[in-house]
């Protein structure tokens, strides 16, 4: 009897490790997408729910949100990535599974783009045994090391006083340098009702922000992994002051620690954030401010270090 039951909770459970290991689409998936403007990031994630697709994505701006309208069959999904607001017509994906990867279209009104979708690294890897000595990102008196990026016909980009500075809303700022795994250390002094962000490999947000109270979740809030990780505890708010920010990535794994409080402990980024460079999320990347929002924004100290072994 004993036996017998052992052999219906195996068979009971096949579909559902069927579903998972046979199912083409589930995984997380990158897509870099051509715009007018360059490449537009974007990620797809396929779970299964109980026997039931989950469905996650992250548009090339914004937060990551879940799919509720989806067909998905054999080696076929469609799904509407943006619903029809106003004169706006809606906007889909098709998408077939193939060698491994996803390719369809975008479509949007009259307007299609071509799509691939690659699968997206697990990068599991082990915490370095010795760190580096961490180097300056910033001489405290030129910009020597990043350049501008976004609309630099606006770039607003300078040094005050040794500090980096943002004067007003315009370009973006990047480092002319890409990591992988490292340890980041800068300070920052936020504004009342601004809003910014330090991308770590150019790719996932740490936000920077003082917005009304209420106006954003915790996990996009003052410290968080936009619109993925919220910190905790979430410390007082402090626009105008001076507050300094530890951040430790290795792979996936995320560590901050601001004003010498952990925010957030090991945590696993599930995929790119809204902003994002790229979608190849294995590959070394630069660091970049953001300055498209608001401006007004102050950095200094900003140094990092890398694996010594």
């Amino acid at each position: 009897m004993k036996r017998l039951s052992l052999l219906l909770l195996a068979s009971a459970s096949l579909p559902l490790l069927f579903y998972a290991q046979s199912d083409p689409f589930v995984g997380r998936w990158g897509f870099d997408v051509p715009t007018p403007h360059g490449i537009g990031a974007n990620w797809l994630s396929v779970s299964d729910n109980g026997g039931k697709p989950e469905i996650w994505f992250q548009p090339t701006g914004g937060h990551v949100f879940q799919i509720k309208d989806y067909k998905l069959g054999g080696l076929h999904l469609a799904l509407t990535v943006a619903p029809a607001e106003g004169s706006k017509p809606a906007m889909t994906w098709d998408l077939d599974a193939k060698d491994g990867k996803l390719v369809g279209v975008q479509k949007s009104g009259d307007k299609t783009v071509q799509l691939t979708g690659l699968p997206e690294p697990p990068l599991n890897r082990r915490e370095p045994s010795s760190w580096g000595n961490p180097k300056p990102l910033f001489d405290g008196k030129t910009l020597n090391g990043w350049k501008p990026i976004g609309d630099v016909s606006q770039n607003h980009w300078t040094v005050q006083g040794g500090d980096m500075v943002n004067l007003q809303h315009g370009a973006n700022l990047k480092t002319t340098q890409k990591f992988t795994d490292f340890k980041l250390h800068f300070e920052v002094n936020c504004p009342d009702n601004a809003n910014s962000g330090f991308y770590l490999r150019g790719r996932y947000e740490l936000q920077l922000e003082y917005e009304p109270v209420g106006e954003n979740p915790p996990n996009r809030a003052m410290g968080s992994i936009y619109g993925r990780i919220a910190p905790s505890p979430e410390l007082p708010r402090k626009p105008g002051q001076w507050e300094t920010f530890d951040v430790t990535l290795v792979g996936r794994t995320v560590t901050v620690t601001r004003d010498g409080v952990l925010t957030i402990d090991r945590k696993e980024i599930d995929g790119i954030t809204g902003g994002a460079l790229d979608a190849d999320e294995g590959e070394p990347g630069p660091f970049y401010i953001q300055g498209d929002h608001t401006g007004g924004l102050k950095f200094r100290n900003i140094t990092v270090a890398t694996p010594s072994e």
